[in-house]
């Protein structure tokens, strides 16, 4: 197969593509269909696999399914490269990186010729594959090789459990396995931004329970860390599902809950501690918090905190 010829050409031609035959593969089908019974448990039927390979250096590999299939087709290169077209649109596969084909979607892919690519390849379709980004058609790269060892680790897992008898527990195992395999790809945090960001919202928060006692605003925050306000606000929003402020707030009413749970001051001095100067404004803002008053959370001795 020419790949240099035009696009239309490559789907007229009738070759499917070489799928294997390289030395070294590891290729497993998995006969669902024998253990359908299997696929009605509710830890299965989450995810599960019906294929699963290795591919090394795998030269003159290519396929093409100009009406796709019904499983996704999840890709982790571990070095080379290789090329894959999805609805028209191409994406560039290298060393540590991942790459999903949404189920039902006109696609072909191929090796480099000059770099042929080393990959591990899983089909799989389930209940939770709707609580990843498998239709975004994303390249994910793994910044560092301590992640890449993961993913290949966790795909050494899969055949070394396929290597054993269908049982019902290797399928659960085999479905916890494969969602490792798509929270390491797309919910872990890899981008060195991540980190810096990770970095600033600590310092703030630390800021922020070294003064307790004060009332502190977001403008001030902003000034005394050198970022602007929406940046402060989004990486709250992200990590800890609260704006700022509202973070502050709770950090507070934290604080109060210890000295009512550890102290015998009278709740007028615990909310001078927290930054209350009027403890009315105060019980009101800790029932909000915490969905009773400050006498009721010191006298039925609770420790919930919502």
């Amino acid at each position: 197969m020419n790949w240099t010829t035009g696009k239309q050409e490559i789907w007229e031609d009738e070759t499917e593509g070489k799928s294997d035959g390289f030395i070294g593969e590891r290729e497993i089908v998995l006969p669902t269909e024998s253990f359908s019974n299997y696929l009605e448990n509710p830890l299965v039927k989450r995810l599960y696999m019906t294929d699963v390979g290795f591919y090394p250096k795998a030269g003159l590999h290519y396929k093409k399914r100009k009406e796709g299939i019904e499983e996704y087709i999840f890709f982790f290169c571990t070095e080379g490269k290789g090329t894959i077209y999805v609805n028209g649109k191409e994406y560039i596969l290298t060393a540590n990186e991942a790459f999903c084909i949404p189920r039902f979607q006109r696609h072909y892919y191929y090796s480099d010729e000059n770099e042929p690519w080393s990959i591990f390849w899983v089909h799989f379709k389930g209940d939770d594959t709707k609580y990843y980004p498998l239709e975004n058609c994303e390249i994910i790269r793994f910044e560092s090789s301590y992640a890449a060892n993961r993913m290949m680790f966790l795909f050494e897992l899969l055949f070394r459990v396929l290597g054993g008898h269908y049982t019902l527990g290797n399928f659960i195992y085999i479905s916890q396995v494969l969602s490792l395999i798509l929270s390491e790809t797309y919910n872990r945090e890899k981008k060195n931004s991540t980190g810096e960001q990770n970095k600033h919202i600590t310092n703030i928060i630390k800021y922020m329970s070294m003064h307790i006692s004060e009332n502190l605003s977001l403008n001030q925050i902003s000034e005394i860390f050198g970022f602007s306000k929406s940046y402060i606000n989004s990486i709250f929003l992200k990590n800890t599902q609260h704006a700022p402020m509202d973070f502050y707030i709770r950090l507070k009413i934290r604080e109060a809950c210890k000295l009512l749970r550890n102290s015998d001051l009278y709740i007028f001095e615990i909310a001078q501690r927290v930054g209350y100067n009027d403890q009315y404004y105060f019980s009101r803002m800790f029932k909000k918090v915490v969905g009773v008053s400050p006498k009721e959370y010191r006298k039925n001795d609770f420790f919930f905190f919502k």
